[in-house]
C-alpha cells in the first residue's frame, strides 16, 4: 500500500473516530484499514491514535500529522484534477432539508446521475445540526443564515419567503395591518434554531431596515413540515418561503399577511468542510446544485 492510500485512510479514521465506518467509506475490508495503521505508525514510528473499545482519537503527534495530511492530500487532488479528465466517481454522501429535497434536489436527480453514472449517492434529509467530519457527510445544503465558519459555503440561491397565517387564525385574531399591530394580541407558530435552540424572530423588511419581532405563541417546532402544518391548523402566524406554500395559499388554506413588509429572502448554500479535500464528485455535485437553483430563482 502506498503513503497516500495510507494517509487517506489515516485522515478518515480520524474523522468517524471509527476502523469500521472509514473502512465501509472508503470501500476497503477492516483488516486492511487495521493492518495500513500499524504499517504507518511502524514507518513512523509514532503513535498515532489512541483506540479503546468505544472510540478512537488522534495523539497529539496523530492530530499534527493528520492537519499535515489533509493538506498534502488536498494539493495532490487539485493538482490531478487540473491535469485530468477524471470522471467523478465513488460514494457521495450529501445531507439536506426535506423540503429542499423534495421541491428541487430529488425532481432532478435522474439528470445528476446521468451525467455522472459513477457516482454512488447517497442522500440523508433533516432539518437538525450535521457534523459533516464526526457523521462522514461530504456536504449540506442548508437554508438560512450561516454561523458555523469552520464550514465553507457556497450560496446557491435567494428564495422569497411570505408571511401567512390560516384563515382560522385571522378570524379569531384578525389581520394585521401593521408591525406595529402584531403586538395587539397576536401569536406565532415558533420556529426553534436546530443550533440554539431558541426561537426565530419574525423579520420584516422596512425603509429603515429589517424589525425583528418576537411574539409569544402556544406551540414551537423544530421541523420545517411541522411549522407549516402548525399555521393551517390556525396556531399562529409563520414565516416561510413562498415555493413551499404555493397549493396552500392558492387553495386558500393559507394567506399572505402584512405583504409590504416581506421577510427577507432565504439564503441557500451549500457547505463542506475546510480541512477536508474536495473531491472531484463533491465539486460536481456542488455545481450542479447552483445550476438546479439558478434555474428556479
Amino acid at each position: 500500500m502506498d503513503r497516500f492510500q495510507q494517509m487517506q485512510i489515516f485522515t478518515r479514521i480520524v474523522e468517524r473516530r471509527s476502523f469500521t465506518q472509514a473502512a465501509e467509506d472508503l470501500n476497503l475490508p477492516r483488516a486492511t484499514v487495521t493492518n495500513s495503521i500499524k504499517s504507518l505508525e511502524t514507518r513512523l514510528n509514532v503513535r498515532l491514535l489512541e483506540r479503546t473499545t468505544r472510540h478512537v482519537k488522534p495523539t497529539a503527534e496523530g492530530d499534527a500529522y493528520y492537519r499535515h495530511c489533509v493538506r498534502l492530500l488536498a494539493d495532490v487532488e487539485e493538482t490531478e484534477g487540473a491535469f485530468s479528465e477524471t470522471e467523478p466517481q465513488g460514494r457521495l454522501r450529501a445531507n439536506m432539508q426535506g423540503t429542499l429535497a423534495r421541491y428541487f434536489v430529488v425532481p432532478r436527480l435522474p439528470e445528476f446521475l446521468a451525467r455522472y453514472p459513477r457516482v454512488e449517492l447517497f442522500l440523508g434529509s433533516g432539518d437538525q445540526y450535521v457534523d459533516l467530519v464526526r457523521e462522514g457527510v461530504d456536504c449540506v445544503l442548508r437554508a438560512g443564515e450561516l454561523s458555523d465558519s469552520s464550514m465553507i459555503a457556497r450560496r446557491v440561491a435567494l428564495l422569497e419567503q411570505v408571511t401567512c397565517a390560516s384563515p382560522a387564525y385571522l378570524e379569531r385574531r384578525g389581520e394585521p395591518d401593521s408591525i406595529d399591530a402584531l403586538a395587539e394580541g397576536h401569536e406565532a407558530v415558533n420556529y426553534l434554531s436546530p443550533a440554539t435552540g431558541r426561537a426565530h424572530p419574525l423579520e420584516f423588511t422596512t425603509p429603515q431596515g429589517v424589525r425583528n419581532v418576537t411574539l409569544p405563541g402556544p406551540v414551537a417546532v423544530n421541523g420545517a413540515e411541522l411549522y407549516t402544518a402548525a399555521a393551517i391548523a390556525g396556531l399562529g402566524i409563520v414565516q416561510v418561503p413562498r415555493y413551499r406554500i404555493r397549493e396552500q395559499l392558492a387553495n386558500g388554506e393559507l394567506c399572505v399577511v402584512l405583504s409590504a413588509h416581506p421577510p427577507p429572502p432565504m439564503p441557500i448554500s451549500v457547505l463542506y468542510p475546510q480541512n477536508r479535500q474536495l473531491s472531484l464528485r463533491v465539486r460536481a455535485f456542488a455545481d450542479w446544485l447552483v445550476q438546479v437553483f439558478a434555474d428556479v430563482s
